[in-house]
């Protein structure tokens, strides 16, 4: 574990954490320190520790909260009637299928009139779907094509490029359908542009994880970890792995700290025992059939615990870039946990049949309900004077509006956090002059996170409302 402390006098212990005594003010360590075990490495959240004013420490850099984005996606557009709130600006209310994120209104933004032109058929035709998902993060035009992919790179990786070597990780991808890239998904489009929102060049997407457990894995583990479960060895939970730097570092650290760090260590074992009881109940389902590391079919508890694993990987500084797919694009789950049992791309043609439009209202405030508990779990993690959700630029929504007739205008658009006060949040914004392209949304977080570049897709300037 590196650290980054004020040398002490009379300082005669040998481990790498100095005397495992009193509290000491004046000692202080790095914001990208890792506790490590064999095999394994665990970021820590942010502490007092870590931001002590430099007039306390001589020489030392104060370490402030990073600001970081993550994009969640869900396909086959909404009921907009149901989705859009009322009112102006400041004195808005939330719709119906936005009524779960009331608690957080004063910390989110729904912005309006933003377009994906790219999204739309002109020469290309049918293919709104696969136009859907590869315009979401990228603005751009795929090339109509089952064979050699062409679209453009998306923002969360443009983002992630530029921050490379600030984190274990550049980005996390995250799914709950696996990817296609080969053959033909939608009219003559390339799986791959379904099944992708994240592009990290014109040819290459990136591959996103389905299971929770090899998320867990890839974010906090090592490939030695998974050839020890390949192998069917004993699992260990990652802190037993940890503990010895754990141990060595908790006596050090104030009384505040040690009771972020239970909480942390708390959350963390959590989610495995989450996770180990999701692959369990798979063994039950399927006994002849062996399931080292499971897929969750009940769709509740695996999109809570992907959310769960993003907060974790923002709170440990692991990455700061995350994409999030609920489904792939024209994805036809069936929402059986909320009794709904129709496809849900097929219902999306709805025609105006009311049966439909109220079943797909339904869903639409389902996802909006998991949403919620994910800007919630955000908003429970305290950094500094604020919380993870303060720190955070979170983009949720659809490359489609209106799924019955294929709509890429007027998108239903959430963007909660305020980036460390960088967003001025709570409103209601509607964009001067009509359709606005959703690259210039994108321009404008990537100034937010850093990263700025001239142009994403077909953006023309910045989105001035935001800022």
């Amino acid at each position: 574990m590196k650290s980054n402390r004020h040398p002490q006098t009379n300082n005669s212990s040998s481990n790498q954490f100095g005397s495992s005594s009193a509290t000491d003010s004046r000692w202080q360590i790095d914001r990208r320190t890792l506790l490590r075990g064999a095999g394994a490495t665990l970021g820590l959240p942010l502490l007092e520790v870590m931001t002590r004013p430099s007039r306390l420490i001589a020489g030392a850099v104060t370490s402030a909260a990073p600001t970081r984005m993550a994009c969640v996606f869900f396909p086959n557009g909404a009921i907009m009637p149901d989705w859009k709130p009322t009112g102006q600006v400041k004195q808005w209310q939330l719709s119906k299928t936005l009524q779960a994120l009331k608690p957080f209104q004063s910390k989110l933004n729904i912005i309006e009139n933003l377009a994906h032109d790219n999204g739309r058929g002109y020469a290309d035709g049918a293919g709104d779907h696969a136009r859907c998902a590869a315009t979401y993060l990228t603005a751009s035009r795929p090339v109509k094509t089952s064979g050699n992919i062409q679209l453009g790179i998306s923002v969360d990786q443009i983002a992630a490029t530029r921050l490379a070597g600030e984190t274990k990780l550049p980005s996390i991808e995250l799914g709950l359908e696996p990817s296609r890239n080969a053959g033909s998904c939608d009219s003559g489009y390339s799986c791959a542009y379904s099944s992708n929102i994240s592009w990290r060049s014109e040819t290459q997407p990136m591959p996103k994880e389905v299971t929770p457990r090899m998320a867990f894995e890839r974010m906090f583990g090592s490939p030695e970890m998974g050839d020890r479960r390949e192998r069917n060895l004993t699992r260990q939970s990652i802190l037993d792995v940890v503990r010895e730097d754990a141990q060595q570092l908790l006596p050090r650290v104030s009384k505040t700290d040690q009771r972020k760090l239970d909480e942390y260590f708390t959350s963390v074992r959590e989610i495995e025992m989450r996770i180990e009881r999701s692959e369990q109940e798979d063994q039950k389902a399927l006994p002849d059939l062996e399931v080292p590391h499971g897929r969750i079919e009940a769709f509740r508890e695996h999109a809570r615990l992907m959310y769960d694993l993003m907060v974790l990987g923002f709170q440990t500084d692991t990455t700061r870039v995350a994409t999030f797919m609920l489904d792939n694009a024209g994805g036809n789950r069936r929402y059986t946990d909320i009794g709904i049992k129709d496809a849900h791309h097929q219902m999306s043609h709805h025609r105006n049949q009311v049966d439909l439009v109220e079943k797909l209202q339904r869903i639409d405030q389902y996802l909006v309900e998991q949403f919620a508990y994910f800007l919630e779990k955000l908003n429970s993690v305290q950094e500094g004077s604020g919380t993870l959700l303060d720190h955070s630029m979170v983009l949720y929504g659809s490359g489609i509006s209106d799924g019955n007739r294929h709509r890429h205008e007027d998108l239903p658009i959430v963007l909660a956090g305020g980036a460390g006060g960088q967003i001025e949040t709570g409103r209601l914004i509607r964009p001067e002059g009509g359709e606005v392209p959703m690259g210039n949304l994108f321009l404008s977080m990537l100034d937010v996170m850093g990263t700025p570049v001239d142009s994403i897709g077909d953006s023309s300037g910045r989105l001035k409302e935001l800022l």
